[in-house]
């Protein structure tokens, strides 16, 4: 099945990478300062995947604006029975809180699967839309993140600020490994 992909940085707070197919969509990149890409629109190659490509920027443009707290669109990553298992409890965690690698791997029904869960996060190919960002350490601070933890942080701070202009409870304060403190729970 053959995929298309789209780049677009208008209304993020960085580049971002859209990969799809008919099915759905297989794949998100953050695409990094130093990282070049081209700007130029993709050429249709069927409807059905640029339909998908159309709504994933778009509910990710609603997302960046406070707007969106869910997605609804096709996903299709590829993965591991193991990995698909862990992606699918990442996309259980409400918006706007995180829990820790321990408390998902409690989640998949292997207490002891800690680092295999940071493993299929790592692995993840549609970060925000599966949210791996709200996974952190036991301790509450911020560990890994395949776009860095300043990425994470600027998620997870978007989310909380989302929550609290909207009434909604927030996570508890959440530290980086520096030891520093979410701008939104100071």
């Amino acid at each position: 099945m053959a995929s298309m992909t789209s780049t677009f940085d208008r209304d993020t707070p960085f580049p971002i990478e859209l990969t799809a197919t008919p099915a759905g969509l297989t794949r998100i990149r953050i695409l990094l300062k130093n990282n070049e890409y081209d700007k130029t629109p993709p050429t249709p190659e069927d409807s059905q995947s640029q339909e998908i490509l159309t709504g994933a920027q778009r509910q990710l443009v609603e997302y960046f604006a406070g707007r969106r707290q869910s997605f609804d669109l096709p996903l299709t990553p590829a993965g591991t029975p193991f990995q698909q298992q862990c992606w699918q409890e990442l996309q259980r965690i409400p918006f706007g809180t995180t829990i820790s690698y321990a408390e998902l791997a409690q989640r998949v029904g292997n207490p002891n699967a800690c680092r295999a869960v940071g493993a299929a996060n790592g692995r993840n190919p549609l970060p925000i839309v599966i949210p791996c960002h709200r996974v952190i350490g036991s301790s509450g601070k911020l560990h890994g993140f395949a776009y860095g933890l300043d990425i994470k942080r600027l998620l997870i701070d978007l989310e909380i600020a989302a929550s609290r202009s909207s009434g909604d409870d927030v996570c508890p304060p959440i530290e980086t490994v520096s030891g520093q403190l979410s701008i939104f729970n100071t």
